[in-house]
């Protein structure tokens, strides 16, 4: 067991470290409350190829293992959980989605663009009425001559505004899980409307939308996969999901320590640092001890993905304990600012709002215990 990063990925790490220091940082606030997608700061991402990190260097990609995508992920997280959402979903969700399921030629159609950052990846599963029940989704897609007519809704689509290829799930057959096909859907497809959901709790300056579809007709070279296989596909892309996810939680705690470290460091009280208290430092210490046990468990499930080996297991076990980790990393270091932990004044409270998207998005914690059950009771 090497517990080191390689040089190559210690580099990315450097590279995106710098980047967000240089402009994440300063305006991350802002853009929060503005509830502002950070247009500039996405497309020199694209530039440094890190809108195409899992595709091959022939189609314009990074070529980069699932262990430096998460070490990417966390980095960026340290300093703007929306940010990270949005390379992350953008990367493993809906370029991931075609790249792995998608044929040659819809690879070679619309790859190049997603992995040089000149448009961006949705995907759509989610509906008003099926979450974590996703094969309850009653999106249709009707077969007309070469041909598929697509009705529905999803919400709570990331980059469901900002994006320029959309890969929906729908319903062409009866079976629950064998009754549902991909689809490649474009920005200004004739009944096919996009509306910016607004007034989250976090992940404010991320994109989230709901699609609405409306007759919208889809010839079929935009199918994507077998019909009927999209469901069974889609639990493939969940579980390289859960690894982002827990990678961004872990970068959302790790943002909080360090913010509160220096805070505990400057701020004094009865004649000393804050930090010098015992109370204090047990928080930190706990703190640091959780996160670094979640960064563990994230990146041995992205090591066995980049080595081909089962991981599903893995990586809803690290993404279940990042992101309770990351809610208890965030209110302590609210605890540790104290009353002004609770102003927009410190970046904590964006931590805190942030860190609960990663209970809930790419299965619920609820719903990650009932995949890591059923792993320990087969």
């Amino acid at each position: 067991m090497n517990f080191e990063l390689p040089e190559s990925h210690l580099q990315i790490q450097r590279t995106v470290r710098e980047l967000c220091e240089a402009e994440v940082k300063p305006f991350a606030g802002r853009w929060d409350a503005e509830e502002r997608f950070p247009h500039e700061v996405v497309a020199k991402l694209g530039e440094l190829g890190l809108l195409g990190m899992t595709v091959p260097e022939e189609l314009g990609g990074a070529g980069l293992d699932p262990l430096a995508v998460a070490v990417v992920v966390e980095e960026v997280a340290r300093y703007d959980g929306s940010l990270a959402l949005t390379v992350a979903s953008h990367n493993g969700l809906g370029t991931n989605h075609l790249l792995t399921f998608g044929s040659d030629a819809q690879r070679q159609r619309w790859i190049p663009d997603l992995a040089a950052g000149r448009k961006l990846a949705a995907w759509a599963l989610t509906e008003p009425g099926s979450g974590s029940d996703a094969s309850a989704l009653r999106t249709t897609a009707v077969r007309r001559g070469d041909a598929w007519i697509l009705n529905g809704t999803k919400t709570f689509i990331t980059q469901g505004t900002v994006g320029g290829t959309f890969v929906v799930l729908a319903r062409t057959g009866d079976d629950e899980k064998h009754g549902i096909t991909a689809f490649l859907l474009e920005k200004g497809m004739k009944g096919f409307s996009q509306r910016a959901i607004h007034g989250k709790l976090g992940m404010r300056s991320s994109d989230t939308a709901e699609l609405h579809m409306e007759d919208v007709e889809v010839p079929d070279d935009h199918r994507i996969g077998a019909v009927g296989e999209g469901f069974v596909d889609t639990l493939r892309i969940l579980d390289r999901g859960r690894i982002t996810i827990g990678a961004l939680a872990v970068g959302l705690a790790r943002g909080a320590l360090e913010e509160a470290r220096a805070y505990a460091k400057e701020r004094k009280a009865f004649g000393q640092p804050i930090a010098q208290f015992q109370a204090i430092q047990f928080m930190l210490a706990d703190m640091a001890t959780e996160i670094a046990a979640a960064r563990l468990l994230v990146r041995r499930a992205a090591a066995l993905a980049g080595e081909g080996r089962p991981f599903g297991e893995e990586a809803s076990k690290g993404k279940l304990f990042a992101s309770e980790v990351a809610m208890r990393a965030t209110s302590k270091a609210i605890q540790i600012h104290g009353g002004y932990g609770y102003t927009k004044d410190y970046p904590v409270e964006r931590y805190y709002r942030d860190a609960k998207l990663c209970e809930i998005g790419e299965g619920t914690s609820e719903v990650q215990r009932m995949v890591i059950a059923r792993s320990v009771l087969r």
